[in-house]
């Protein structure tokens, strides 16, 4: 068994500011032009539309906490499970985001269910986070290292292209 070091102090910051975090009625308004705009985006993945809207309002919110563009989260979905929540690879990553069980020793509690999927968007949302912090804002790289491949840029550019291509909304703007 592998031991892991323990978990950046940083990284139980980020968890914790991104739960502090209020919202303003101007945050509100924005909420619902993305989702507006966000919501026939996903048809094609999720069909059934109450799920759909409650899974976008999920995104949203988990990225805002953690500071992350909402529309990077879906790329980053996209490209991870295909928004299949009950998805897991070969290398046992798990649900939406294809969280690593072992975030739960460092993050969460024994009982978390990485298969959850509210569960799962606040796992790799606060990962995700976490990452673009230790490269200062550097998307590449943190995408890299999200998903293992730190040096290497196959993935990253991946979901750079699902963003651009499927996910980019005039509502919050775009990193380019």
């Amino acid at each position: 068994m592998r031991v892991l070091p323990e978990a950046p102090a940083s990284l139980r910051t980020t968890l914790e500011a991104s739960l502090s975090a209020p919202r303003s009625p101007a945050n509100v308004w924005a909420a619902r032009q993305w989702l507006n705009d966000m919501e026939p985006r996903l048809a094609r993945f999720v069909k059934d539309p109450a799920l759909r809207v409650a899974l976008l309002r999920r995104v949203y919110h988990e990225a805002q906490l953690a500071r992350l563009p909402p529309e990077l989260v879906l790329a980053v979905i996209q490209v991870e499970s295909a928004f299949q929540q009950e998805a897991v690879s070969s290398a046992g990553a798990v649900g939406l985001m294809q969280i690593m069980p072992f975030w739960i020793r460092e993050l969460g509690l024994p009982a978390d269910d990485l298969k959850d999927a509210w569960r799962n968007l606040r796992y790799g949302c606060t990962i995700l986070a976490h990452y673009l912090a230790i490269e200062e804002g550097d998307f590449t790289r943190a995408l890299a290292r999200y998903n293992g491949s730190l040096g290497k840029t196959w993935y990253p550019e991946k979901v750079m292209s699902a963003w651009q291509r499927h996910w980019r909304s005039p509502v919050t703007g775009s990193p380019w």
